[in-house]
């Protein structure tokens, strides 16, 4: 029996000798608290110990320390039971001080007692207000966005689905920032091969700092060396929404206002949620237009090159005339020609994306009247060429999801080199590595060009056209969800007479 006192208290002894070696290591920050008070009603001494920085000072003052003080309180069990706060979290555990501290935490612990510790959460938070989705900004359909705060962002998500089934599950990610990290899913909907993958690849992720949700879509992605992204990320949540009604995940990144989004599809990075909120023939008119502007924005500057250096005899002669006179004060071959207007777009495009708004703006414009002129008329470029860079930069700027879109930017160049080394057949080639680059991408396992490959006829309902709600019965077929009817179709296409 005496050993075992002895025992005790060496492990005591050593416990205290740890809190103090971590009280030590921690008072070296200047906001460090540590204060001691004593209970009026049986004398009993405690300490409060918190990150001034994290901790609301209004929680401290208004809602702990008053019961702590004026009613009988003995023991950290007591605050558990006596305090009116639902964060309370009682432990042994010494690792945990440094854990609950630098998360906004009140340490609570009595002097007769230092083995045990009450945690007592009053975070102090500070962020802004919900404001209107930026980049994917839409003229109908609601006009709040993301924020920096997990929880916030995880009401939003609640808010438009407030059922049992959808799953909220936490991972700390980082060694140094301990990011909080949800993954959101329904149960009974989403196929849990898909929730395994993602639950594996974010406990598996060794790094000791996570900032933002687009480090996540770096790591966990099935290709990281694609150009393509193949994580979807969103700001608004109502297209979160949606695609968990669909059977699909979503991963929420506490400090960053974009949930991701995932399995995902090559079309689905052509489609803004606004199509949803017009009329179908609307919708697939304007999904249309953007893969035709995609396409554009791809070829016609390679396809230029490529036609001017080896394919005089595919020019109509009326237009050939118009190309020989633009053409025959320019000292540089095509290639070089293009290259030039090429990186003066994206120098434009970049320096307006870095400045501030309105200067940024005016850069833009200005740079892109007086450098476009200017070249013209001191014949380094044609004004054919021109229109086309113009155009083909103003074609990538309808793709609504801003991933996509820098991808798109970086496409041209290897076209555009392939043009000049074998005009058209170039131009095949690229293509032909570019396809076979594709139909072996996957997100999260799925195959990422799917409805194209595999062929699908069923989701073509929501890929490059957008056919009416009724139509839409079932979720798509690639998710493998486990439960794939989402309505009765019968009953949709069921219209009765207001008299009925």
């Amino acid at each position: 029996m005496n050993n075992f006192f002895k025992k005790k208290k060496r492990w005591l002894q050593k416990s205290e000798r740890s809190v103090e070696k971590q009280e030590q290591e921690i008072k070296k920050s200047l906001d460090y608290s540590k204060t001691h008070f004593i209970n009026q009603k049986n004398n009993k001494t405690f300490t409060l110990t918190f990150i001034q920085t994290l901790v609301d000072d209004k929680i401290v003052n208004n809602n702990m320390l008053p019961p702590l003080i004026e009613e009988e309180i003995a023991s950290v069990k007591e605050v558990e039971k006596r305090l009116p706060m639902s964060d309370i979290f009682v432990s042994k555990d010494k690792n945990e001080i440094e854990n609950k501290l630098f998360h906004g935490y009140v340490m609570v612990t009595f002097d007769d007692s230092p083995e045990e510790f009450a945690f007592i959460g009053a975070a102090k938070n500070i962020g802004r207000s919900v404001t209107s989705p930026e980049i994917e900004f839409s003229v109908v359909g609601p006009k709040e966005a993301f924020i920096e705060s997990l929880d916030q962002n995880i009401n939003m998500i609640r808010k438009r689905l407030p059922i049992k089934e959808l799953i909220a599950e936490e991972f700390k990610i980082g060694e140094l920032t301990k990011t909080k990290v949800c993954l959101l899913y329904i149960d009974g909907v989403t196929n849990k091969q898909i929730i395994n993958t993602v639950q594996q690849r974010l406990s598996e992720i060794d790094k000791d700092e996570i900032s933002d949700s687009s480090y996540l879509t770096q790591i966990i992605s099935d290709n990281g060396n694609s150009p393509f992204p193949q994580l979807l990320d969103s700001e608004r949540p109502d297209r979160i929404v949606a695609s968990l009604a669909e059977g699909k995940i979503a991963i929420v990144v506490d400090g960053s206002p974009h949930v991701l989004i995932g399995p995902t599809q090559l079309t689905e990075f052509f489609n803004s949620f606004e199509d949803y909120l017009l009329n179908w023939i609307l919708a697939s008119f304007i999904r249309l237009i953007r893969l035709f502007a995609v396409t554009f924005s791809i070829m016609i500057t390679p396809i230029y090159v490529a036609v001017v250096t080896y394919h005089y005899e595919l020019i109509p002669k009326d237009l050939l005339s118009t190309l020989i006179i633009s053409r025959r004060v320019i000292p540089f071959p095509p290639i070089l020609e293009a290259l030039f207007l090429e990186v003066t777009i994206e120098l434009l495009r970049e320096a307006g994306a870095r400045l501030p708004t309105k200067v940024g703006q005016t850069i833009g414009i200005v740079g892109g009247i007086v450098l476009g002129t200017a070249s013209v008329e001191a014949g380094l470029t044609s004004n054919v060429l021109l229109i086309f860079i113009a155009l083909s930069a103003l074609a990538s700027f309808t793709t609504p999801v801003y991933q996509m879109s820098n991808t798109i930017r970086i496409l041209r160049f290897p076209f555009l080199f392939m043009a000049e080394l074998w005009g058209l057949l170039g131009i095949t080639i690229a293509f032909g590595f570019l396809l076979t680059h594709l139909l072996r991408l996957t997100s999260l396992g799925q195959p990422f060009m799917e409805p194209i490959f595999p062929f699908r006829v069923k989701d073509y309902k929501d890929a490059l056209f957008r056919f009416p709600f009724n139509m839409q019965a079932k979720r798509p077929i690639f998710l493998r969800t486990e439960k794939p009817q989402r309505f009765s179709e019968e009953k949709a296409k069921k219209k009765k007479d207001i008299d009925e």
